[in-house]
C-alpha cells in the first residue's frame, strides 16, 4: 500500500483537493493521510479543519504556522515556522509521497521539507501563470523545481513545464480537480440557499470573493473600497467571503466590516461555496474559482484587477480594473447582455472535463518509486 500525505492550508484549496482525497481513498493501492495547516487551524478564518474532520478524511498531522499579521514579513516568517513543522511531521510519518497544490507558502514549506527527507513530491496545478501575483508565480515555480511529479491542469501548463526542462515522463495533464467537485458534488438547490442566506430565489444574487494581490498589498484596502462601493450601488443580494490570509487581507476585512448594507452578508468561510457559485448571477472579485470552476457551472465572473492576469480562461470572464463604475457596468453586462450570456451558456472550459481526481490517483499509484524519480536533472544539463 502506497502512503500519500496530502497537504492543505486553506478552505479554497481543500475544496479543490476534496475529490482527489476521495479518489486516493478509493484506489486499492493507495492510503491517504492529510496534513492540515495554515488557515484551517485559525478560528479567525472559520477553523475549517472541522470540515475535513466532518468529511471523514484521516488527519495525520497538524502544523500550526499562521502568524498574526497581514504583512509580507508575517508571510515570510510563517513560511519559516511552517518549514520546521513540516519537517518534523514528515520525518515522523515518512510517507511514500507528499501531494501539494498550487502556489502558497504551505505547499512550498512541505515541498522543501520533503525533498530534504528524500520523499517524492507530486504537485497539482503547476506550470500556470498569474502575472498579477508576483509572489504567487515565484512560489509556484519554486514548488515545480522541488517537485518530482507534475499534475498539470491544462495542455498549455504542461508545455511550460516541459520548456522549463522537466522530463516528459514526470508531467501528466489531468485537468483541474476543482471541476470534479463543481460537477459531481451534490449541491444545494436555489430554494435551500435562498432560505439559508435570506435571499429571494426569484431575484438575481451575487457571490463576492476578493483576495489581496501580493505585489499591491499596500493598496488592498483601497481596492476593496471600490468593490464594496460597487456592490452597495448595485443593491443586489450579495454573499461575500473574507479574503485569504495574505499580506493586505487585514485592511480588506476592516473595509468589509465598515459596510452595513443589509443586502451584503459577509462570512469568514462558506461550506456552500460551490452551490452559491452555481446559482449566483455573477461572481465578483478575483478568485481563481471564477476562472476554473465558474465556466463549467455557467456563471459569469467579474474578474477585478491583476491577480489572475495571464491565466487561461473561458468565455465567462469579464476583466475590469479596481474602479467601482467599471465593476457596476460589468455586473450589469453579465446580467443583461444576451450575446455574452449565450457565450457563457456554452460552458467552454480549458481546465478539463471534471474527471481529474481518478487520473491523479492512477498516476500516483502507477509511477515507480525508485532512484530515478528522486534524481531530477537540472534545466541547463
Amino acid at each position: 500500500m502506497r502512503r500519500i500525505l496530502a497537504v492543505t492550508g486553506t478552505r479554497a484549496e481543500y475544496g479543490i483537493l476534496r475529490p482527489v482525497f476521495r479518489a486516493i481513498q478509493a484506489h486499492p493501492a493507495l492510503e491517504l493521510g492529510v496534513l492540515v495547516t495554515g488557515m484551517h487551524l485559525s478560528p479567525e478564518f472559520g477553523l475549517t479543519v472541522r470540515e475535513i474532520e466532518e468529511d471523514g478524511f484521516p488527519i495525520a498531522a497538524r502544523v500550526d504556522m499562521l502568524l498574526s499579521g497581514d504583512t509580507g514579513g508575517a508571510m515570510a516568517k510563517s513560511l519559516g515556522v511552517g518549514l520546521i513543522g513540516m519537517a518534523q511531521a514528515l520525518e515522523a510519518l515518512r510517507p511514500d509521497m507528499a501531494l501539494v497544490l498550487g502556489d502558497r507558502g504551505e505547499p512550498l514549506a512541505a515541498a522543501i521539507a520533503a525533498v530534504h527527507l528524500n520523499i517524492p513530491v507530486a504537485h497539482l496545478h503547476g506550470g500556470e501563470v498569474t502575472c498579477g501575483g508576483m509572489v504567487d508565480d515565484a512560489v509556484r515555480w519554486a514548488i515545480t523545481s522541488f517537485a518530482h511529479l507534475h499534475l498539470a491542469a491544462t495542455e498549455a501548463s504542461a508545455e511550460r513545464l516541459l520548456r522549463q526542462g522537466e522530463d516528459p515522463w514526470r508531467v501528466r495533464v489531468v485537468g483541474a480537480p476543482g471541476l470534479d467537485a463543481a460537477l459531481q458534488t451534490p449541491l444545494r438547490s436555489r430554494r435551500e440557499l435562498a432560505d439559508r442566506y435570506g435571499m429571494d430565489p426569484d431575484r438575481p444574487w451575487l457571490l463576492a470573493v476578493q483576495h489581496p494581490v501580493t505585489a499591491e498589498a499596500e493598496r488592498a484596502g483601497e481596492q476593496m473600497v471600490e468593490t464594496m462601493e460597487a456592490l452597495a450601488a448595485l443593491g443586489l443580494p450579495t454573499v461575500l467571503v473574507h479574503p485569504n490570509a495574505d499580506a493586505g487581507s487585514g485592511a480588506m476585512v476592516e473595509v468589509i466590516r465598515r459596510y452595513s448594507e443589509p443586502h451584503i452578508r459577509a462570512f469568514p468561510s462558506l461550506r456552500d461555496y460551490l452551490s452559491l457559485l452555481k446559482e449566483a448571477a455573477a461572481l465578483v472579485g478575483n478568485s481563481s474559482s471564477g476562472i476554473i470552476e465558474a465556466p463549467s457551472l455557467g456563471t459569469p465572473a467579474i474578474n477585478i484587477g491583476a491577480r489572475q492576469a495571464g491565466r487561461e480562461r473561458g468565455d465567462n470572464v469579464i476583466d475590469v480594473g479596481h474602479d467601482r463604475n467599471a465593476i457596476v457596468a460589468a455586473v450589469r453586462r453579465a446580467l443583461e447582455d444576451e450575446e455574452f450570456r449565450r457565450l457563457v451558456s456554452r460552458r467552454r472550459n480549458p481546465y478539463g472535463d471534471g474527471r481529474a481526481a481518478p487520473r491523479v490517483a492512477g498516476f500516483l499509484a502507477d509511477v515507480p518509486l525508485d532512484d530515478r524519480l528522486l534524481r531530477k536533472g537540472l534545466v541547463w544539463q
